[in-house]
């Protein structure tokens, strides 16, 4: 009998439970195989690629066997070779990606590289990154339905399957909509509806989080949990929200770093060493207090789940000593108002509101969040506060001043916005060329536009490839290019729609600290996210959107440890809030705002 190491590293445990059983060694391995053996259905063996364009690969020497019902979370920084590792399984490498192939990579015991790329969509199911891609129905019904129509599925069957798919990813009331006419997180939707309905024996899901709302975010991981439970569908997510991933279970994490794999681990052993923080991944806040507070982390204390986390009494004893010794901050001076919305209503189409009677100020120098719901106007009041579109009713003042009558290019002078699809924002060849597009008319010479548009790239991580073709870039790579060319700009208020959405921590943190020196010019950022991390660690006060009102102005500790308004406004509960409940700390909101300063303080002296 031959078992791999992982295999046997499993029966060792089991056989330490089994100790008092009077069964022998073997008996006991041969019941351990007998019930835990799975079959696998993906397997790489010393796999290599390298894309035509490049000179050097983007995967190295990958041996990694994945067996069928397993779920899989695949992470790494960018660049690491994560979707290029993704995009061998499903066709796209070496279909539209063309390069050379080393090594050999099976699926469902088939050599991929034999198949047409029609067998393997038989195979897996995708949700891309970038779900703008993925949309061929003129209408969110067709679009699920498309593959149910190639089937010759009859028109019954058909309706009821859609019906159903669109119903647990909860976009069934947007069946007639076409979909790009979406938001980003209904797009999502969408797509995670388009595979559901294909009776594959892997889905593989591309950053399934980029664009939703945490809430809608918890759903999807559930959803994604029960199909994998109840069909033994295998599943492998390539995600860089490795704390909402962990929302449910998964057998491995995979890391990745420069083409090559450097750890494959379950996960409550990876979370205890250094090797995510090392990689430039974010590890889940509440194991960042729980190391401030000098915990030892070890497998069975369940690190990798913040509802099974087994500490000790000692253990919370230091959390709590942590939360007292830590200083609390004071709060800053006012400054003076730069952006005021007064009774702002604001409708596409008659009768269908999208914004309702919102007013709220924002001070200079303020480094504020826009959060919510998917679909609850907050990208929608980025473009009426710039003039792309002309609200109902209400006002909108700069530094007060009425800017009614300012043109879209009278208002960019001081206000930019970062869209949240680049593709809409993107009309260059090449990145250099586009993050210097807003130069052209400025008084600057062409030295000095070299200088900044160089000093922009660098700091949005895009220097090396200033003179890339922007066709070459990944969608991540494509958000830096579209910040970047309106940082360059030095508008006095900054709109950032997801900003980090796609980025790896390395690159977020980057993107984070610029706009952070920035506002210590009393540069004014706005942000709407979706990522409730990057609310707590950068922003110290937060705008809640709900069903087309504004629902709550207040600091991002308040708002994520709120249950009635978290549920409210589709957002999701801090673990670290759930942390000092499990160390019985009766101030929630405060240890987490503490949690918020020391670690701002521990990243600003690195």
């Amino acid at each position: 009998m031959i078992i791999s190491r992982r295999d046997y590293l499993k029966f060792e445990i089991l056989h330490f439970k089994w100790k008092a059983s009077s069964l022998s060694t073997l008996e006991k391995l041969t019941i351990y195989m007998g019930v835990n053996m799975k079959k696998p259905v993906i397997v790489y063996k010393d796999y290599g690629f390298q894309y035509k364009e490049q000179g050097n690969p983007t995967l190295y020497n990958i041996d990694l066997t994945i067996y069928e019902g397993e779920k899989i979370l695949i992470v790494g920084p960018s660049g690491s070779g994560k979707s290029t590792l993704g995009n061998c399984l499903n066709g796209l490498i070496p279909f539209s990606y063309k390069g050379e192939i080393t090594g050999t990579l099976t699926m469902d015991g088939k050599e991929v590289k034999n198949e047409s790329i029609f067998e393997l969509s038989k195979i897996v199911g995708t949700v891309l990154q970038d779900p703008d891609g993925q949309f061929i129905g003129l209408t969110v019904g067709e679009d699920i339905a498309f593959s149910l129509e190639n089937e010759c599925m009859s028109t019954v069957e058909m309706h009821q399957f859609t019906q159903e798919s669109a119903e647990l990813v909860g976009i069934n009331d947007h069946l007639d909509a076409p979909p790009h006419a979406l938001s980003g997180g209904q797009k999502q939707r969408v797509s995670l509806a388009g595979v559901i309905v294909d009776k594959v024996k892997i889905l593989l899901f591309d950053e399934p989080l980029a664009n939703l709302d945490p809430y809608t975010g918890k759903r999807a991981i559930s959803l994604i949990d029960k199909i994998q439970k109840d069909t033994n569908t295998t599943v492998i997510i390539i995600e860089h929200r490795l704390e909402d991933v962990l929302f449910r279970e998964v057998d491995r994490i995979v890391l990745m770093s420069e083409g090559r794999i450097i750890a494959d681990m379950e996960p409550n052993q990876l979370l205890c060493l250094n090797d995510l923080r090392e990689q430039g991944i974010r590890e889940p806040l509440y194991l960042s207090a729980l190391k401030y507070a000098g915990v030892d982390l070890s497998p069975k204390k369940q690190p990798a789940y913040i509802d099974k986390l087994s500490i000790t009494k000692e253990d919370k004893g230091k959390v709590k000593q942590w939360f007292l010794e830590s200083a609390a901050t004071h709060p800053k001076q006012e400054e003076k108002k730069l952006l005021e919305v007064k009774n702002l209503t604001f409708s596409y189409e008659k009768g269908k509101t999208v914004l309702e009677d919102v007013s709220f100020d924002v001070r200079k120098g303020e480094l504020l969040a826009i959060v919510g719901t998917n679909g609850a106007g907050k990208s929608t009041l980025s473009k009426v506060i710039c003039g792309f579109e002309t609200a109902d009713k209400g006002e909108v003042f700069f530094d007060g001043k009425n800017i009614e009558q300012d043109t879209i290019t009278e208002r960019a002078k001081h206000i930019g916005y970062v869209m949240q699809n680049p593709n809409q924002m993107i009309s260059k060849t090449m990145i250099f060329d586009e993050v210097a597009l807003g130069l052209q008319n400025s008084n600057l010479d062409e030295v000095k536009v070299r200088e900044r548009v160089e000093e922009t790239l660098k700091i949005c991580g895009l220097y090396p490839f200033r003179n890339w073709p922007i066709s070459a870039l990944s969608f991540g790579q494509k958000k830096r290019v579209t910040i970047a060319s309106i940082l360059v700009l030095q508008p006095e208020i900054i709109i950032l729609d997801e900003p980090t959405a796609g980025q790896d921590f390395r690159h977020y943190t980057e993107i984070m600290e610029f706009l952070e020196q920035l506002n210590k010019q009393r540069i004014t950022v706005l942000m709407i996210t979706h990522d409730m991390h990057l609310m707590l660690e950068y922003a110290l006060r937060a705008l809640v959107f709900s069903k087309k009102r504004l629902i709550a102005d207040k600091s991002a500790a308040e708002i994520l440890t709120d249950p009635r308004l978290t549920q409210q406004a589709s957002l999701k509960e801090t673990s670290l809030y759930s942390l000092a409940q499990v160390c019985n700390i009766e101030k929630g909101t405060e240890f987490v705002q503490r949690f918020i300063d020391y670690d701002r303080e521990v990243r600003l002296s690195e």
